[in-house]
């Protein structure tokens, strides 16, 4: 899960399942009451990452849309809503780059981080090798007002499996950011 305090409140989004992948959103003011909220989207999407502010009005999101298995492909697109339930105005952010680390699909990471700059978002980016997927960690900065668009993509990744917690267990070669302290 994903948490952002956004006005008054604390929103956790997660990859939940109904009817196959989609975003859960749900909030709450002490982690011991939550209220969820519609599902954000229709099967099929995941990692959902809500913005911590809200963008010309709006509640913005960056997800990715998936499939019903494993993903094969995967880009990242930015949302917009007037309330967390109805979302639209879907705009392509950026896909994988061939024969790269995120050669395969890449996907949002950690809640957005505002900067004067523009938007630094943390992303997963995946290497298809011939020992299966191999999961880094990129980075790349947004426009403040168009978080849609990309001011550049930083190359190469930021971070990847080496320590053998990462490299071997029941998904090996992961390194899989969703939070980040500033």
């Amino acid at each position: 899960p994903r948490v952002v305090w956004i006005e008054d409140r604390y929103y956790v989004t997660w990859c939940n399942g109904y009817h196959g992948p989609t975003i859960g959103v749900a909030w709450t003011h002490d982690f011991r009451r939550f209220e969820q909220l519609e599902n954000a989207f229709l099967p099929y999407n995941r990692n959902g990452v809500l913005f911590p502010r809200k963008i010309g009005g709006r509640f913005a999101i960056v997800s990715r849309p998936s499939d019903t298995g494993h993903t094969p492909f995967g880009d990242i697109f930015y949302s917009e809503s007037p309330d967390l339930t109805y979302w639209g105005r879907h705009r392509w952010v950026f896909g994988p780059l061939r024969e790269t680390w995120q050669g395969t699909k890449v996907g949002p990471g950690p809640v957005p981080i505002e900067t004067s700059e523009g938007w630094l978002i943390i992303y997963h980016g995946v290497l298809t090798s011939c020992n299966g997927l191999v999961y880094h960690a990129g980075t790349a900065l947004l426009d403040l007002d168009q978080p849609w668009k990309v001011i550049a993509r930083a190359d190469p990744y930021v971070l990847n499996p080496r320590a053998l917690y990462e490299c071997v267990g029941d998904v090996p070669n992961v390194v899989f950011p969703v939070a980040a302290l500033v």
